[in-house]
């Protein structure tokens, strides 16, 4: 039997939806529709699940990944983007990039092997 769940649909909630928007749209540059009214829906690239253990539920993060995080470092920052400094952890090295709404998101170079199928 065919696996019946064909996607993931991820939600970003912000003080500023208009601009975390036009960042996506604009700087991440990652392709969208217009699902009605200007409410854009953007494709994300491949993406894989991880559960952690937590004494709440319902607490979830966004982490983008790359395969060169200094390159990437650099090129969001050309772009005015501000990037928190590298932390190096066990599983991967990371930044928190700031949204223009006011949040922020991680991006990291993975050290962990992925699910990403490439």
């Amino acid at each position: 039997m065919a696996a019946m769940i064909v996607g993931a649909h991820v939600i970003v909630y912000s003080q500023d939806a208009e601009a975390d928007r036009e960042f996506f749209r604009d700087v991440l540059e990652f392709n969208s529709v217009d699902a009605g009214h200007g409410w854009l829906i953007f494709a994300l690239p491949p993406a894989d699940l991880a559960v952690h253990p937590d004494e709440r539920n319902d607490k979830h993060e966004l982490y983008l990944m790359c395969d060169d995080l200094a390159s990437e470092i650099a090129r969001l920052r050309e772009k005015g983007v501000v990037c928190s400094d590298v932390r190096e952890d066990r599983w991967g090295s990371l930044v928190m990039i700031s949204l223009p709404g006011g949040g922020k998101a991680g991006l990291y170079q993975p050290k962990h092997p992925t699910a990403l199928a490439r």
